[in-house]
């Protein structure tokens, strides 16, 4: 049932505390005492107050305009036959059964039924009382730069965040600390404001003084100058995912800028950079080595020793002829996966040729370029040629 159906069974001149023939400016003087009265942000905590400020609040946006003052009298004038039946299933009078009528309207295009009759009957065209509705907090954007080894592993660190949200001299309410709140003179305590959409028909707004509170402050706060907002800064702790990658964008939920009227947080996004580390690189889930080995380790098979990140060294047994530029697998010592698997770790080998020579290296290197001296290695490269 449409909310304005529901004004006929609503006395709203005795809510206001006036007569039914009460002028329209000692309706203005009643709503503005009782809505000073017991507006919540006068009387926090008190539920009666609030229910009362409601209340009031409701009948002057009814008998406070004089166009739908007119309308509602006069549906409330209607017999009672018609006026009072308990809408949606009685209301009928001698023969006339609303009902029938509410379905004739429907099937032959003339509206929608109840919701559009009460709104035309009271000259609504589609308006309704609009109330600030919860809205999320804005997101937020950071960048944190960790270690390789934290990357790899996981790590909890803390971000300064500044974010909008309450102002803290004016708690909020846009007022000069010290000052009393009055009734809204933009929107007379309604919280909003009609603004006409064309063709006979208006919507609400949001009061553009009042922001929807229905009071306002003759000097605003010095600080947010009236708006009831401002910036704030506060540690956050953050875990950053074993795995993340370089440039990797991670959302935490509700770690973003507060909400308005109760709204929930926004998201924090947070842009990791990695540090790079002296030793290892990363190949997606792998982690890659280059391990330095000997000319005669290469030539003639060795077993040598590589580190691991965060872990003990493991040993790495090199065929005879290795070439420059081998690399090897090591299962199970890379990054750890999202389903709790490891990567490996890519081991790359780099046969070193010495820049000087003793006496004795020299003397050997010579005696095995005499005994590999029929078999030069560039023959076939002429051949092919």
């Amino acid at each position: 049932m449409s909310a304005k159906a529901d004004w006929a069974s609503k006395d709203f001149y005795a809510q206001l505390g006036v007569k039914k023939d009460a002028t329209q400016d000692e309706i203005k003087k009643a709503y503005r005492k009782l809505a000073r009265a017991n507006h919540p942000d006068s009387n926090p905590g008190d539920t009666a107050k609030h229910e009362k400020f409601k209340a009031v609040a409701e009948a002057y946006d009814v008998v406070g305009d004089a166009e739908k003052r007119k309308e509602y009298d006069e549906f409330r004038s209607m017999p009672a036959g018609f006026s009072g039946g308990g809408y949606p299933g009685g209301f009928s009078s001698g023969g006339f059964d609303l009902n029938d009528l509410l379905r004739d309207r429907a099937a032959g295009g003339g509206g929608g039924g109840f919701g559009d009759m009460f709104g035309d009957l009271f000259g609504g065209g589609g308006r309704s009382r609009q109330q600030p509705r919860p809205r999320k907090g804005a997101d937020a954007e950071t960048t944190a730069t960790i270690s390789f080894t934290d990357a790899i592993e996981g790590v909890t660190i803390s971000l300064r965040l500044a974010s909008d949200g309450a102002c803290t001299t004016c708690h909020g309410t846009g007022g000069k600390p010290g000052t009393r709140p009055h009734v809204c003179p933009t929107c007379e305590g309604t919280g909003y404001v009609a603004v006409s959409a064309g063709g006979g028909f208006s919507m609400n707004e949001t009061c553009p003084t009042c922001h929807g509170s229905r009071m306002a402050y003759d000097e605003a706060c010095p600080v947010c100058h009236g708006t009831g907002r401002g910036t704030s800064a506060r540690t956050i702790q953050a875990r950053i995912p074993a795995g993340v990658k370089d440039g990797q964008r991670i959302k935490l939920r509700g770690k973003g800028s507060p909400g308005d009227n109760g709204g929930p947080a926004g998201d924090l996004f947070v842009t990791v950079k990695v540090r790079p580390h002296a030793v290892f690189g990363r190949k997606d889930d792998n982690l890659t080595l280059e391990v330095p080995v000997g000319f005669d380790e290469a030539a003639l098979g060795a077993e040598i020793k590589v580190p691991t990140l965060g872990g003990a060294p493991v040993t790495l047994r090199l065929p005879a002829g290795t070439p420059n530029g081998r690399t090897f697998r090591v299962r199970g010592k890379g990054v750890k996966k999202a389903d709790g698997t490891q990567g490996d770790l890519l081991v790359t080998v780099e046969v070193h040729v010495p820049a000087v020579l003793d006496a004795a290296a020299r003397e050997a290197i010579e005696a095995y370029r005499s005994a590999t001296s029929d078999k030069p290695l560039r023959t076939k490269l002429f051949e092919d040629a």
